[in-house]
């Protein structure tokens, strides 16, 4: 049975390949997309995944969404790490698509309440078209089959500050919020994304071997590994949307394990996803105690990543088109 799966993204060259690999796989049924600021601003997200769907040849739905945190200032666009137009300087022509006529929040609700139980929500940005989503629908949490996030980190030091990752640093109320809801809560962070590293050779075998996005894909890698050489030192670039992604095919390939989350909102620590991994211990802090206990992937299996980004890349989707 294919994973009935809405991606929500802020394309972003990371995301890029995770919406490309969930349009190509053949185990998925990508309901739709739904776009946030956050690598880029919200009206920009909208194109650029209008861009890559039109470029799959694919046809599926793009809602605009939140382009504003809930309850802070936004961060800087980081146009150093994805570019100004988030492609890696491409500035690809425009789509001749539209977006979707519903709002991001309403169209997750309906097709949710259309497929009780089915819907996978992943979510690649900030979190705040899931957090409108409870907002407007409160019981609809029930209803989701789960909800996977490339976002906040247990042990590893954050990326935009020494303890927050960026996906959660962008709209820490919102990721709160998320965090609390009684839906089956996956959280693929920077504890397992910071393992997983895509070289130059991968996207150059992809290149070759898928005509249709390969090539672009290709030089918005060269982008996004320039700035991880400049600055982590590495020789390539993390994988990090594509972790969540995978997380959904493949689970085994992750090692998890299991607490109540909550998100600090405001002040030095602002964006910190903090679990309670430890039952039964009665601190004097009790924001955890009525939160559902929620996932977070702590090891991978990296080369399987690398192996399941390559062979969607290059599967028979591709050649068809």
């Amino acid at each position: 049975m294919a994973h009935k799966i809405i991606l929500d993204t802020d394309p972003g060259i990371d995301d890029a390949m995770a919406i490309f690999a969930a349009i190509a796989h053949p185990e998925i049924e990508l309901l739709g997309l739904t776009t946030t600021f956050g690598n880029v601003s919200v009206a920009q997200a909208c194109m650029n995944a209008l861009t890559l769907v039109e470029m799959s040849g694919a046809t599926v739905p793009v809602c605009i969404g939140e382009s504003w945190p809930m309850h802070s200032d936004p961060m800087p666009f980081p146009d150093f790490v994805h570019g100004m137009d988030g492609l890696g300087d491409q500035f690809l022509p425009p789509p001749h698509r539209r977006q979707h006529d519903q709002f991001a929040a309403p169209f997750i609700i309906e097709q949710v309440r259309q497929y009780p139980g089915e819907v996978t929500l992943v979510a690649i940005g900030p979190l705040g078209n899931l957090a409108h989503v409870l907002e407007l629908d409160p019981g609809i949490a029930k209803l989701v089959k789960q909800v996977v996030i490339m976002g906040g980190t247990i042990e590893h030091t954050g990326n935009v500050s020494p303890v927050a990752e960026a996906n959660i640093f962008a709209d820490p109320h919102a990721a709160d919020i998320v965090m609390a809801a009684e839906w089956p809560l996956v959280m693929v962070g920077l504890d397992v994304t910071y393992t997983v590293l895509f070289d130059r050779k991968l996207f150059s075998y992809i290149a070759l071997h898928n005509r249709k996005v390969g090539p672009m894909l290709h030089r918005a890698a060269d982008f996004y590994i320039d700035f991880y050489q400049h600055e982590h030192k590495v020789a390539g670039c993390y994988g990090h949307d594509i972790c969540a992604l995978t997380y959904v095919l493949k689970p085994e390939l992750f090692q998890t394990i299991e607490g109540a989350i909550c998100v600090v909102p405001e002040g030095i620590a602002a964006g910190q996803t903090i679990m309670k991994r430890i039952k039964g211990d009665a601190y004097f802090v009790r924001a955890w105690d009525e939160r559902p206990l929620q996932k977070a992937c702590m090891q991978v299996d990296a080369q399987g990543v690398i192996d399941f980004f390559r062979d969607t890349l290059t599967n028979s989707y591709w050649q068809a088109r």
